[in-house]
């Protein structure tokens, strides 16, 4: 799925698009596997059941776990699926939500610095937080960004190009 569409301008190159890393998804999916296991475990036990019990049982079962699929499951999987992390040759875009979108976007111009952190299992994983310090009073963090040693150094580019952009002693 590429980015969203109309919140690049047709001036700007997009340089890095990322989803947060895979890592995100390990509890949901394990969550799946269990809500089914149990699910299927419990529909077993219903089958003893007596009429008309047996069918209400397994109607409860089937409705609470589509309820806990749903939730646990699907969600965290359409989150992950529409949160883009992308930088392009002007700007910083981070957009995130399903229902509720957000957004901000941070001028290349008004970083000051950025900086990556990762642990011994995010190295492990291929990912890591970046933290963007910009005019703002509060550094904004970003975490599980998939490559982000490539990404901070891909912003890192693009702030020094538009430094000497905009240095007009660079004419020279």
């Amino acid at each position: 799925m590429g980015y969203p569409k109309g919140i690049v301008s047709e001036s700007e190159k997009v340089v890095e698009h990322k989803h947060p890393h895979v890592k995100m998804l390990f509890v949901p999916i394990l969550t799946g596997l269990v809500v089914l296991g149990g699910g299927g475990w419990l529909a077993v036990l219903a089958r003893d059941l007596d009429e008309p019990w047996d069918m209400v049982t397994l109607i409860a079962i089937g409705a609470v776990g589509l309820i806990a699929l749903i939730w646990l499951v699907i969600a965290p999987i359409a989150r992950w699926r529409t949160t883009h992390f992308i930088v392009t040759t002007e700007r910083v875009i981070s957009r995130e939500g399903v229902f509720k979108r957000t957004g901000i976007d941070i001028p290349m111009n008004r970083i000051n610095s950025v900086r990556f952190e990762h642990s011994l299992a995010d190295r492990i994983l291929g990912c890591g937080s970046l933290i963007i310090e910009s005019a703002s009073e509060q550094a904004l963090e970003y975490d599980d960004i998939p490559s982000v040693e490539q990404v901070h150094s891909a912003i890192y580019f693009q702030v020094s190009e538009n430094e000497y952009a905009d240095d007009p002693t660079e004419d020279a």
